[in-house]
């Protein structure tokens, strides 16, 4: 039986597409939005760089990005002729790590603002019973108040006349507008005079959208220009990254936590049979087949070292958590306390600042971590995936967040 080369070239042409198409719906599952960057804005840096057909630029010691400029904020907001008055009072608390403390103060920011209220300085709560902080054992006070002196009133605690009995609970969800907080909480604060602010979370994606309209200043002053560690705090981070440096004087962040890839949403998938999470083995995987070197230096989240580690440590040695990195003087504060909150703190700004950037989990970590890259000017976030072949371009799995420049910080900076 002859063979017909049309059909055969057909067939081949299907079955890239189908392939290609997987690819596409495992990235929009993980992020929502993906497309591929472009790869006439990326320049990397290494030895032995060149220039190929493709206009890709390729480099011996793995596909390390140089950082763009630093972005500057586009907000501006009018100072007032007078001190900001106050009708009452907006108590709220930051829970569940720093991801979400972002998010929080922005919402409660945002509503003593539309208010008209004094803000009360937040505690911080952990995720068990008792674990309770001060907001100056992680955050500079003085920075919060001094930058939004010009929006809210900031005081560090209720004075003594106002009765916790007289606030009431009001629950508001993550990126609260104006509008909704003239519809559902005006009335309330009226009524009561004082409240306090709960955020929830309908969604953890920071998308910008075009239902969103024209971001609200206030809102980018609380969420980039507000949140600053203090000093102590701030200088054992800088320790550790430099530290994680010293070797080649770049290094790569991995959000890879143990306990969560063992949780059922884990081991769920999306579109076409993608995956959400990935184990050690499969980062490691996907690194060594966008090229970086087996040199590279690298920092996990997790927690403490695990034995589900060791295959990320065998291709990739100069792997560390934080018990690693961490100088032996400060452990005993930072990591020897049941109170995570400090752990996690130190995660997030290492994160923040890392050469490279890995989720392999998806959620508001990642997506509140992409926000301070970009503000940062540090766009490398590597989106992970199973690559079919046994290499892969990094443009091709470049954060959506910022190939399609549609985060959210992407509205408050330019």
């Amino acid at each position: 039986m002859g063979v017909d080369l049309r059909q055969v070239v057909a067939g081949i042409l299907t079955i890239t597409m189908f392939v290609m198409l997987g690819q596409m719906l495992h990235r929009d599952y993980f992020d929502a939005v993906q497309v591929q960057g472009d790869a006439h804005d990326i320049v990397f840096h290494g030895s032995k760089v060149s220039l190929e057909e493709d206009g890709l630029v390729r480099s011996s010691e793995g596909p390390w990005m140089e950082n763009s400029h630093q972005l500057k904020p586009c907000w501006s907001l009018s100072q007032p002729d007078e001190e900001v008055s106050s009708k009452g009072y907006v108590t709220f608390s930051l829970t569940n790590g720093p991801e979400y403390h972002i998010s929080q103060i922005t919402d409660a920011v945002m509503v003593a603002k539309h208010l008209g209220a004094t803000l009360v300085l937040p505690d911080i709560r952990g995720s068990k019973p008792g674990d309770e902080m001060n907001f100056e054992d992680v955050y500079d006070v003085d920075k919060l108040v001094k930058s939004l002196e010009s929006v809210v009133k900031v005081v560090k605690k209720l004075p003594s006349h106002v009765s916790l009995r007289d606030i009431a609970i009001v629950k508001v969800p993550s990126r609260v507008a104006e509008d909704y907080i003239k519809e559902h909480i005006d009335p309330i604060f009226k009524s009561k005079g004082n409240i306090r602010v709960t955020t929830y979370f309908p969604s953890v994606n920071l998308r910008k959208s075009s239902l969103d309209g024209e971001t609200d200043p206030v809102s980018c002053l609380a969420m980039f220009g507000s949140l600053e560690l203090q000093p102590g705090v701030s200088d054992l981070v800088e320790s550790m990254i430099q530290r994680l440096k010293k070797s080649d004087g770049r290094f790569i962040a991995i959000d890879l936590r143990v306990e969560i890839l063992e949780k059922k949403n884990c081991h769920e998938t999306g579109g076409m049979g993608s995956k959400t999470c990935y184990n050690a083995q499969e980062i490691a995987l996907f690194l060594r087949k966008l090229g970086f070197g087996s040199d590279t230096t690298i920092y996990l989240t997790q927690p403490r070292w695990e034995s589900s580690l060791n295959i990320l440590k065998d291709i990739f040695p100069k792997t560390f958590t934080k018990e690693a990195i961490m100088p032996a003087d400060k452990k005993s504060k930072y990591l020897e306390l049941e109170n995570s909150e400090y752990e996690n703190v130190i995660d997030f700004y290492i994160s923040s600042r890392s050469d490279v950037f890995v989720p392999a989990i998806p959620g508001l970590f990642y997506a509140n971590t992409v926000g301070k890259r970009i503000a940062l000017g540090k766009p490398q976030v590597l989106v992970p995936a199973e690559i079919s072949g046994s290499s892969g371009l990094s443009t091709d799995y470049i954060s959506p967040y910022i190939s399609k420049k549609n985060h959210l910080a992407y509205s408050c900076f330019c």
